[in-house]
């Protein structure tokens, strides 16, 4: 599945956005995907779709709280993975309610533990359904070295 990620976000990332579910679906089995793989990554971003569509970032103040992981969050996230969602909400690339939208899609995928490449795709997944600008810096850390050869 994250594969079909990667590829939406090479092919749709300059559009700005993806055709709708039965067009990619169609799109995605002409590029060789498995109908299993469509199948899961549609439910995924039509999960997205449903809890990420909120208000815009900037009408949420930051938060000074702590955040306790669940058992599930735990066995999904690694301890690098919060790290790194940390560091984004710290340096102001993401809000509290995306690191909620985020963990919350890490852990529909039901999987264990993710490592950190897949968690930035999340994260990269997450802020372009919001349409989020992206600095050239953000993008550079959230396509790792092993993405980097499908968006060339």
């Amino acid at each position: 599945m994250f594969d079909i990620l990667v590829f939406l976000f090479e092919n749709y990332f300059h559009a700005g956005t993806y055709p709708d579910q039965a067009t990619l679906s169609k799109r995605l089995s002409s590029a060789g995907f498995d109908c299993r793989d469509i199948s899961q990554a549609l439910t995924w971003l039509s999960g997205l779709e449903r809890t990420g569509k909120s208000r815009p970032r900037s009408n949420f103040i930051p938060s000074k709280g702590f955040r306790f992981y669940t058992e599930p969050e735990l066995s999904t996230l690694t301890s690098e993975a919060r790290g790194f969602l940390l560091f984004l909400e710290s340096a102001g690339v993401i809000s509290v309610l995306q690191r909620e939208l985020i963990i919350e899609r890490v852990v529909a995928l039901d999987e264990p533990a993710l490592d950190l490449d897949k968690v930035k795709l999340i994260v990269l997944m997450v802020l372009w359904n919001q349409n989020e600008t992206l600095d050239s810096l953000v993008l550079e850390e959230l396509i790792s070295p092993n993405q980097e050869r499908y968006l060339q």
